[in-house]
């Protein structure tokens, strides 16, 4: 049993919904043989938590457009790693150094990868998500860099 068509197509437009706000590492994996609530993993990182949070929304609003509703979603307030459960696919959205500790990759890693569109697999500039470290407040537009 491999991961249904509506999945994987749900799968790249959360992973271009991700990649539009700088997401890194975006990777989707076909989880349907090993579990039985949901056919896909896609998996991506952000820079801080601001980012996180930032593709979390975008993956949300992309997802409505194509008439899904997030079931249930947890771990939004830390902006850590959050799960996003739309029932055929489950978006994990985890701070980059989460990721790397958690390797989910790893775990899951005698699941075929679901091959993604190049405008679907990340990178970019995370600059404009990045905290700035020079102790000071700043507003969201504030030119820190």
């Amino acid at each position: 049993m491999t991961a249904t068509e509506r999945a994987t197509e749900l799968a790249i437009a959360a992973a271009r919904a991700a990649s539009d706000v700088k997401a890194q590492e975006i990777i989707a994996l076909d989880v349907s043989e090993q579990l039985v609530l949901t056919d896909v993993f896609l998996i991506a990182s952000g820079a801080s938590e601001r980012q996180v949070s930032a593709i979390v929304d975008a993956v949300e609003e992309r997802l409505f457009k194509e008439g899904v509703k997030a079931i249930r979603r947890e771990g939004k307030s830390e902006a850590r790693w959050v799960l996003i459960d739309f029932g055929d696919i489950v978006v994990h959205v985890q701070h980059q150094e989460d990721r790397t500790y958690y390797a989910l990759e790893r775990l899951w890693k005698d699941c075929p990868a679901i091959p993604l569109p190049e405008d679907a697999r990340g990178g970019g500039d995370t600059a404009e998500y990045s905290e700035p470290d020079d102790g000071a407040i700043h507003l969201a537009g504030d030119a820190h860099r």
